[in-house]
Order: structure tokens, then sequence, then C-alpha cells
């Protein structure tokens, strides 16, 4: 069929326009290309969650198998953080001696029994960016290896585009340390206790890397989140993990805890 000159065949309009579709679903809001790398090759999920990332209140997360950490808003949730806070027992924060991080097992490990998530095929590490994530990216044959996301930073506020080449930008914080813990009563617990708490989900966020190095093993009385909506909801959930595990604080910690939702 003749056309007039200049106008291209339906057929190669189509080409074009699927060369140009298919080129951008291969870049990335911030222009990052997700072509496969050498290290890993990041393939949308079929279950792929989409989504603002943002988190859920502690209060109404109290097992930390939902998404995230999520501010504390009303004035009846911050009485009931309050009250949270309030059966939270204190004393003196011991010496590190004896610490190591190995005492609570090995990183990560999907074998610590009696916590959410143990045993499912995956790490604790990929478990939690996967609870946190959204636009998740797995390794090609792969459903549990995350290799590209994006993340509500709960500690900054920050919206994180984040790549498994650039590991460190996000890590799992303990929201109540390790190191914090083996000073307030952990070094007297069992070696399967403290592999718990290291890997439970209520005691793991994904955070801005920068914002955890900062904390490194703080109570509230040292660090608290720059993000200032969310301190209550931090304060809360740093009680929720000390009642479970019936963990000891520090006077001056639970003083600034409640101090963040009205105290």
């Amino acid at each position: 069929m003749n056309r007039p000159n200049g106008q291209r065949p339906l057929v190669d309009t189509f080409a074009v326009a699927a060369t140009v579709l298919a080129a951008a679903l291969l870049i990335g809001c911030d222009g990052v290309s997700l072509e496969p790398s050498d290290e890993s090759t990041a393939q949308p999920s079929a279950g792929a969650r989409t989504g603002s990332g943002t988190g859920i209140s502690p209060l109404a997360n109290p097992e930390g198998t939902a998404r995230g950490l999520g501010p504390i808003g009303s004035d009846a949730d911050r009485t009931a953080a309050r009250e949270l806070i309030a059966k939270v027992s204190t004393k003196g924060r011991g010496p590190r001696t004896g610490y190591d991080r190995d005492e609570f097992g090995s990183s990560w490990t999907d074998s610590a029994d009696g916590v959410p998530l143990a045993r499912n095929g995956c790490d604790t590490r990929n478990d939690l960016l996967a609870r946190d994530g959204s636009q998740l990216r797995y390794r090609q044959g792969s459903d549990c290896v995350v290799v590209a996301m994006t993340l509500r930073d709960p500690y900054t506020g920050a919206l994180i585009d984040w790549r498994k080449q650039r590991a460190s930008q996000v890590q799992i914080d303990h929201v109540v340390p390790l190191s914090y813990g083996w000073q307030l009563g952990a070094a007297r617990w069992s070696a399967e206790k403290r592999r718990q708490f290291a890997n439970d989900p209520l005691n793991l966020l994904p955070v801005d890397g920068a914002a955890n190095s900062r904390k490194r093993d703080s109570g509230p009385a040292s660090w608290l989140p720059p993000n200032k909506p969310i301190r209550c909801a931090y304060a809360a959930r740093f009680a929720q993990v000390a009642v479970a595990y019936e963990l000891a604080v520090t006077s001056a910690d639970k003083e600034v805890m409640l101090a963040q939702c009205g105290g």
C-alpha cells in the first residue's frame, strides 16, 4: 500500500515505541540503570509491592510484622504509648565486659526459632527489606534476595532509592541495640533468647545507614531519630521490645522516652 512521503509504516512506529518503552523501564526514577550487573540481576518480582512506604504505628503492630514504623498522632494513642513505656523497669547500665556480636548468634540467621518469619527460607535482612520496602526487585531466580527497592526511612523521613550495589546505604537497625541489651541484662540470657532478640522483627528496622551509624549502641537519652514526628513511635517501639524481653532501660532513657509522648 502506498503512503504519503515521510509517514512511517505502522509496524515501524510500534517498534520504535516499544523500544522507547523498554528503555524507560530499565531506568529508575533517579536515573540509575536496573540492568543486570555481575553481582545480581534485578528483575521485578511477580508479587512486587507498591505504595508510599509509610510505616505502621507500633501500637497497631505489636508483633513487628507489619511495615516499618509510623508516627503516633492522636492524644489517645500518645496516652497509650506513655502507659506502655511506664511498664518498663529501670536499672543502671552495666559494663560491656564479655560483649561480642557473636554472642547473639550468626548475623541474620533464619533459624532463630520463636520469632516471626523464622525458617521461611530467607535470612532476616532480606525479610526486613521485603517487609518495609516498596517497588521490590529480586535477584533473578530468587523470591528472597532483594536487590532494589524504595524505602521511606523512618529515622530521617527521607525516601531512599536503594540498590544492592550500595548495600550500606540501608542498614538494619536493632531498635534496642545488642550491646545495650547486653549491658541491661542480656549477658545472663540463654543463647537461644539472644538469637531471638537479634532476629526478632519487633526489634528491627531498615533505616538510613548514616543515621544508624550515628546511633551506634545509644539509648534514647543519647540518641533519637532526627525525624521528630517519629520520636514517640520510636520510644514506644523501644518499650515494646523491652517489655517483650523483660529488659530494663536506664532511668534517663525512660524519662526521655516518656517525654517524647508528652509525659
